[in-house]
C-alpha cells in the first residue's frame, strides 16, 4: 500500500506542470500564512512539509476545554488523557508511542516548554482561553531549526496579543464530575503598547477516585513599538495546581469486580508551581530584514507521591532553565533569485535538584533518601536558506550543530559524573507550486534527541549510566497540497522514519531488571501515509483525516516487533453547521485502532481494543458572546485510552470516561 501510493505521488509530481495548466481556475485562494515551519513568516504552499493550521475559528468553535483536546482532530497526532480528568496527557505525533512527548517539540510564541526531564511536555500551562491559533509541524524538519525534541514534529501555540480595539473576554463552563471553569482577558493598544492580560482558574473531581485537579493561571504579552525599526516584547506567566493521581487498574484488579472509577492508589498526587519570563526585541534593518533576539527564564518546582509494586516513592523536583536565542533573518537575492536566509543560535542552560525517598516494603535494605544534582547545557549553531528558482519551484536547505554537556552529582555519595554530545543536523526541500496556492514537495532531514537529564539516572539503584547516545533519525517525506475553486481542500504525506540508537524504557533492563533507560539495540522504522481533506457543502463543513502507521523494530533484541502504543489506523471527521445566522451545531468524532501496551516490546499480551470517541457542541450566538452546551463521548463508549504493563507484566487499563456534559457561557465586551 505504502509503495503504491508513493508511486501515484511520484506520477503527480513528474506531471506536474500539465496538470497546473490544464487545471488552472480562475478564482485565486488566499494562502495561508505560518512562522512555525521556518522560524520566520512563510506562505503555507511554499513549505516542504506537513503543516496543520488550527485556527482562532476553529479554536471558538471546539468544545474541547484545552490544548490536547483541540489537537484530535489534527491528522498524525495521537492524543491520550491518562487519568480521565484533563491534566496529564500524552500527544504523539509519528508513532513514538511512550515516548512521543520526548520527541515532539511544543512552543508557546516560539518559547520551547518541553522540561529537560522525563515530565516532557506540561499541557496545563496553556489555558484555552489563552489560544489564538496552533500551528503543527509533522516530521523532523523542525530539528534543524529548534534543536532538541523535534524529531517527529513541531507543535506551536500562538497566543493572543492586544488589538487596536481594546476588549475584555470571560467565561465560564460547569459539567460533569463537578467541573467548574471560569477566565478573563483584557487586551488593547495604549500609545504603542500593546498589552493583554489573562487569567484561569479550573477545578475538577474527575471521572475516576483520587482524580481531583484544582489549577490557577495567570499570563501577560507586552509589545511596545519604539520606533518604525524596533519593537521591544516581554511576556510571563504562572501556574499552580495540586493533582491526584488515580493510577492504572490492573486487568486481575477490573476481573474481581472493581469499578473503573476506582483506584488503587489513593494517596497518590503531583502537585505543581511554574512560572516564565521572556523578553526581547526585533530591530528592521530594512522592510525586509531584521535582527531578533530573546532572553528567557523559567522555574519549576514539581512533588510528587507514588504507591508502586514494591513499595513507595516521594520525590521533590526543581528545574531552572534559561535561554538565549538570537537569529538574524534576510531576504536577499542569491546567485540571482529571490532567498530568506536565517541564521542563529540557541543556547538553552537546565538546573535540576532532585531529593527523592525510596521504601522498598519488602527489601527495607534497599530504602534510600538520596539528593542530587543535575544539570544540563545545550547548543546549536543553525542556518536555513529558502530559494525560489522560479515562479513555481523553491528549494530550501539549512544545518545545525548541537552539544550537550550534561553533569551529575550524587550529594549524599560525594561522587560526579559528566557526558558530552555532539551532533550534526541537516535538512533538503524542494517544493513545486501547482495553482491556487497548490503544491507538491519533498524533503529529508537529519535529525537527533539527546537524552534528557533523568534518562541518564536509574531510580532503583541511584545511579547514573553515561554510556547512553543520542537517538539519530533519517526522515524522508513527499506530499501534496490542493486548493480547489469548489471549496474542496486535500493533503496527502507519505513519510518514511528510520531511528538509530531510539532513546527507550526497556522494562527488563537496569542494573537489577526492573527496567531502565536504554538505547535500542536495532533500529526502529515508522512509516505511513497521512490524508485530509474538507468541503463546505449546503452549508455544512465536512473535514476528515485518515493516518496509517506502519512501525516495527528490526534487529536487536526486539527484532520484528510492533512499537508498542501505536495504532495501525486513526481517523478524524468534522461536521459544522450554522443554522438562521445564529445557532451553531458541531459534531467531531476520532477513531483510534487497536494498539500494543506500552512497554510491550515483546508483543506478547495482546492489544488495547480500539475506540470511536465523539463529542457535540451546540451554541447559541450572542450579539457579545455565545451559550453553549457540550457534550463528550456521546456514544458513551467504554474504553481505555492508554494501557500499560505493570512492573509484574500483567496488563493495566487506565479507564476513560462515560459521557459527559458541558455548559458554558462565552462574553466580549
Amino acid at each position: 500500500m505504502y509503495r503504491s501510493l508513493m508511486l501515484v505521488l511520484l506520477g503527480l509530481c513528474v506531471a506536474g506542470p500539465s496538470f497546473a495548466v490544464d487545471a488552472e481556475p480562475s478564482m485565486v485562494v488566499m494562502d495561508e500564512v505560518v512562522v512555525t515551519a521556518t522560524r520566520q513568516e512563510e506562505p503555507l504552499s511554499s513549505i516542504p512539509a506537513s503543516v496543520t493550521v488550527i485556527t482562532e475559528e476553529e479554536v471558538d468553535q471546539s468544545a474541547a476545554q484545552n490544548v490536547p483536546e483541540l489537537l484530535r482532530s489534527v491528522p498524525g497526532v495521537l492524543v491520550n488523557d491518562i487519568a480521565g480528568n484533563g491534566r496529564n496527557y500524552t500527544v504523539d505525533l509519528r508513532g513514538f508511542g511512550e515516548t512521543g512527548s520526548l520527541n515532539t517539540l511544543v512552543l508557546v510564541d516560539g518559547r520551547r516548554i518541553n522540561q529537560a526531564d522525563l515530565s516532557g511536555v506540561d499541557w496545563a500551562l496553556i489555558p484555552k482561553s489563552r489560544v489564538e491559533r496552533i500551528e503543527i509541524v509533522r516530521g523532523s524538519r523542525g530539528s534543524v531549526l529548534y534543536g532538541e525534541n523535534a524529531t517527529s514534529g513541531v507543535i506551536n501555540i500562538i497566543t493572543k496579543k492586544g488589538s487596536q480595539v481594546p476588549t475584555a473576554t470571560g467565561g465560564l463552563l460547569a459539567g460533569s464530575y463537578e467541573t467548574f471553569q471560569g477566565n478573563a482577558s483584557v487586551g488593547g493598544v495604549i500609545n504603542d503598547l500593546s498589552i493583554a492580560i489573562n487569567s484561569n482558574y479550573r477545578t475538577t473531581e474527575g471521572y475516576r477516585d483520587n482524580s481531583d485537579v484544582e489549577a490557577k493561571d495567570f499570563a501577560m504579552n507586552l509589545e511596545y513599538d519604539v520606533s518604525e525599526q524596533l519593537l521591544l516584547k516581554l511576556s510571563g506567566g504562572y501556574h499552580d495546581d495540586e493533582s491526584s493521581l488515580p493510577g492504572a487498574l490492573k486487568k486481575s484488579e477490573l476481573d474481581s469486580g472493581i469499578s473503573r472509577r476506582d483506584t488503587v492508589h489513593p494517596d497518590d498526587y503531583a502537585d505543581t508551581e511554574d512560572w516564565y519570563l521572556k523578553g526581547g526585541l526585533q530591530y528592521f534593518l530594512n522592510s525586509d530584514s531584521y535582527f531578533e533576539a530573546s532572553v528567557a527564564s523559567r522555574s519549576r518546582d514539581w512533588d510528587s507521591f507514588a504507591f508502586f509494586d514494591g513499595g513507595t516513592y516521594d520525590s521533590s523536583t526543581d528545574i531552572d532553565t534559561l535561554s538565549f536565542s538570537p537569529k538574524l533573518v534576510l531576504n536577499e537575492e542569491l546567485f540571482g533569485s529571490a532567498a530568506k536566509i536565517l541564521l542563529g543560535f540557541d543556547y538553552e542552560k537546565s538546573e535540576e535538584d532532585v531529593h527523592n525517598s525510596l521504601d522498598y516494603a519488602a527489601f527495607p535494605l534497599w530504602s534510600s533518601t538520596d539528593y542530587f544534582e543535575f544539570s544540563r547545557d545545550n547548543y546549536g549553531y543553525f542556518g536555513h536558506v529558502d530559494i525560489s528558482l522560479t515562479e513555481k519551484i523553491a528549494v530550501s536547505g539549512g544545518a545545525r550543530i548541537s552539544r550537550g554537556e550534561f553533569d551529575f552529582k550524587h550529594k549524599n555519595a560525594g561522587t560526579s559524573d559528566s557526558k558530552t554530545i555532539d551532533e550534526e543536523l541537516y535538512t533538503l526541500g524542494v517544493n513545486y507550486r501547482l495553482f491556487n496556492n497548490s503544491s507538491l514537495y519533498a524533503s529529508y532531514t537529519k535529525s537527533s534527541r539527546f537524552p534528557v537529564l533523568d534518562e541518564f539516572f536509574s531510580f532503583t539503584d541511584n545511579s547514573v549510566n553515561t554510556d547512553l547516545d543520542a537517538q539519530t533519525s533519517d526522515d524522508l517525506e513527499v506530499g501534496m497540497r490542493l486548493q480547489l475553486e469548489s471549496g474542496l481542500s486535500f493533503s496527502l504525506n507519505l513519510f518514511r522514519l528510520e531511528t538509530e540508537n531510539e532513546l527507550f524504557y526497556n522494562p527488563s533492563g537496569g542494573a537489577y531488571g526492573y527496567g531502565g533507560n536504554e538505547n535500542f539495540d536495532g533500529d526502529t522504522i515508522r512509516q505511513g501515509v497521512e490524508l485530509s481533506g474538507s468541503k463546505e457543502i449546503y452549508d455544512i463543513l465536512l473535514s476528515g483525516s485518515y493516518t496509517f502507521y506502519d512501525t516495527e523494530i528490526d534487529g536487536g533484541q526486539y527484532d520484528g516487533k510492533e512499537f508498542p502504543g501505536v495504532p495501525e489506523h486513526q481517523g478524524t471527521l468534522s461536521v459544522q453547521k450554522t443554522f438562521a445566522s445564529r445557532i451553531q451545531l458541531g459534531l467531531n468524532g476520532t477513531y483510534v485502532g487497536e494498539r500494543r501496551f506500552i512497554s510491550d516490546f515483546e508483543n506478547k499480551q495482546g492489544k488495547l481494543e480500539d475506540y470511536f470517541y465523539l463529542t457535540s457542541k451546540l451554541s447559541y450566538l450572542l450579539d457579545q458572546g455565545s451559550v453553549y452546551v457540550a457534550v463528550n463521548n456521546l456514544l458513551d463508549e467504554e474504553y481505555s485510552e492508554y494501557g500499560v504493563l505493570s512492573m509484574s507484566g500483567e496488563r493495566a487499563f487506565y479507564p476513560s470516561p462515560e459521557i459527559n456534559f458541558i455548559v458554558g457561557a462565552e462574553f466580549r465586551f
